[in-house]
């Protein structure tokens, strides 16, 4: 257990590696209700390590302070009442301070536990926790470019910190076969439980691009009145797009006649060859329409995937998100983790730039309601 709580450690050291550039304002402000404050990311992941793993195996733990429970439960109903979610940035108290007494304290009562716990359910747990974790420093960060893009001054996080300044490495297609293809994990190593229950699908043949999508190419739409002609839009993204009055992918803006994007280096002009990032699934398909082409289906992407560069942009595919053959939800709380989200969301594949190193693999299934763009996502064409 000792290779493994040194795994615990880095991972947790990395999430406060990520807030050493921040001031103490930068902390707690929400703008939005899909993306919770730096303060709250801190607190939740270790919530989750005390509730499910110091309550449950270290006899006599007495939790920090009784009142985190509700304050830092996202969305486990097993686990009890938790604040409004769209209220995150509200919790001005504990303070910044506390939260961070709070993290060390569970983690040294997570070490002592160690020293006297070897079973393989506190293992599988821990292991979960710190890809749980893993999970929360991508969406730290991506939450926090979010808040900071409301910042009339395009506040900069770090210098040559920048998570959409990349180039395709590769141009072309790929031709897959016609045949039948083994989709889900395989193996012994960590997985989410939406990754089991490999199973064979038939694939006609088709070919997947070796490219993503670049801001050249996505503005080439824009200029030809992409987001004004209902003829490339799925109904539901036409009405987005309408009601949210959008006319470029998020964190473009234009001044005086050129495009900059908001990164976390602060406002850059926008760079033609770089890959398009901060897209909806909307706003790919309409793309792939515009043309004549396609979004992959998950299982396309999977049977390409040892033939693709990927892990620079979360990549939208074709396919809603739902269960493979045989899955079933698990009893308790880690049964909340992924299965009741099986609902009106698509599939992404791939890693981004923002995913933990080691938190990436090909079976990997994230998901996200077709109208969010505030993760590094960006688009792959198919045919």
């Amino acid at each position: 257990m000792s290779v493994l709580f040194q795994i615990f450690q880095n991972t947790r050291a990395q999430t406060v590696s990520l807030c050493e550039p921040l001031e103490i304002e930068d902390y707690i402000p929400q703008p939005v209700d899909f993306a919770s404050p730096p303060k709250w990311h801190l607190s939740h992941t270790t919530w989750f390590f005390e509730e499910l793993i110091l309550k449950k195996f270290l006899a006599g733990y007495r939790v920090f302070n009784p009142h985190f429970g509700f304050l830092f439960n996202s969305y486990y109903h097993t686990l009890g009442d938790r604040a409004i979610r769209t209220e995150r940035g509200t919790i001005t108290r504990p303070t910044v301070k506390e939260v961070y007494e709070y993290r060390k304290y569970v983690d040294a009562h997570i070490g002592k536990l160690l020293q006297t716990n070897s079973s393989s359910e506190l293992e599988e747990l821990l292991i979960l926790g710190i890809n749980h974790e893993q999970q929360h420093q991508e969406l730290l960060i991506t939450d926090l470019k979010h808040t900071f893009s409301y910042n009339p001054v395009f506040p900069v996080y770090k210098e040559k910190f920048n998570l959409t300044a990349q180039e395709n490495s590769d141009t072309g297609w790929i031709k897959i076969p016609e045949g039948i293809y083994e989709i889900g994990y395989k193996g012994d190593g960590f997985h989410f439980d939406n990754e089991k229950g490999r199973h064979k699908v038939f694939l006609h043949e088709f070919q997947i691009s070796k490219a993503f999508v670049t801001n050249a190419e996505f503005l080439e739409f824009m200029e030809a009145g992409g987001y004004e002609n209902f003829r490339f839009w799925l109904d539901e993204g036409w009405s987005w797009i309408n009601e949210n009055q959008v006319k470029s992918p998020l964190y473009w803006k234009q001044i005086e006649g050129k495009w900059f994007s908001y990164t976390l280096e602060g406002l850059k002009p926008i760079e033609p060859n770089h890959i398009l990032t901060h897209i909806s699934f909307y706003e790919a398909q309409a793309f792939a329409t515009w043309k004549g082409l396609r979004l992959p289906t998950e299982f396309e992407w999977e049977a390409a995937e040892d033939q693709l560069d990927w892990g620079k942009r979360w990549e939208w595919t074709y396919s809603a998100y739902l269960p493979y053959p045989g899955f079933r939800i698990a009893e308790g709380a880690a049964g909340e983790y992924n299965g009741k989200f099986m609902v009106s969301q698509m599939v992404l594949r791939g890693a981004s730039t923002a995913t933990p190193k080691g938190n990436e693999r090909k079976t990997y299934r994230n998901f996200f309601h077709p109208k969010h763009r505030w993760q590094v996502t960006g688009i792959r064409l198919a045919r």
